[in-house]
């Protein structure tokens, strides 16, 4: 499916597409490349603790990447057929996402909440204190899963240094709830070694 006029676009887990209402209440923000069963994992957490549906979202758009073709897009989206919806979307940062699904709960991992809050990521000081108070004032939370990092060590929201003002924009998933040490880029090193 195209964009067209639309910001975002659902496949449903019966691979069909849709535009409109209803939009989520809670999304998993990723590349899934691929989806793996700690995603899948992290989902039904979320949908426990929340008590919400969860739906992922994949960005066309990446800060970090270069932008996703089309066969790529497909490729990605075929692996949620029968599992779960997934949004499309051309939204490369979360106060982006936040203004196409105001009031929905970002699920995201330990080194995303911490990229969210880097200054580096933000032009100036002053602008990452306006796109964290837009996210604030969207209703954005997050709920903050830990993660292992490169060192081996597992690293949790507690570890992440968090202004006062927007502490109440994070939740922890606590290590006790949910701890997969397995990620995509895992997935991928190790198919390229077979």
């Amino acid at each position: 499916m195209e964009f067209g006029l639309h910001d975002w676009y659902c496949q449903e887990p019966d691979g069909a597409t849709r535009t409109g209402s209803p939009a989520p209440r809670a999304l998993i923000a990723g590349s899934f490349n691929p989806l793996h069963a700690g995603h899948r994992q992290l989902a039904a957490i979320a949908e426990h603790r929340l008590g919400l549906p969860v739906a992922y979202e994949l960005s066309r758009v990446n800060v970090d990447k270069p932008p996703l073709a089309d066969e790529e897009v497909r490729r990605r989206l075929a692996q949620f057929v029968g599992v779960s919806p997934i949004y499309v979307t051309r939204a490369p940062t979360f106060e982006r996402k936040a203004s196409l699904f105001p009031g929905a709960v970002m699920i995201v991992g330990c080194d995303t909440a911490e990229r969210i809050l880097d200054p580096r990521y933000y032009q100036s000081l002053a602008d990452r204190q306006r796109s964290l108070t837009i996210l604030g004032d969207q209703g954005t939370k997050f709920l903050v899963a830990g993660r292992v990092n490169r060192d081996g060590r597992f690293v949790g929201l507690e570890h992440v240094h968090i202004d006062a003002e927007f502490r109440h924009l994070f939740e922890a998933i606590p290590e006790s709830d949910y701890r997969v040490d397995l990620s995509s880029s895992q997935i991928r090193q190790g198919q390229a070694g077979q």
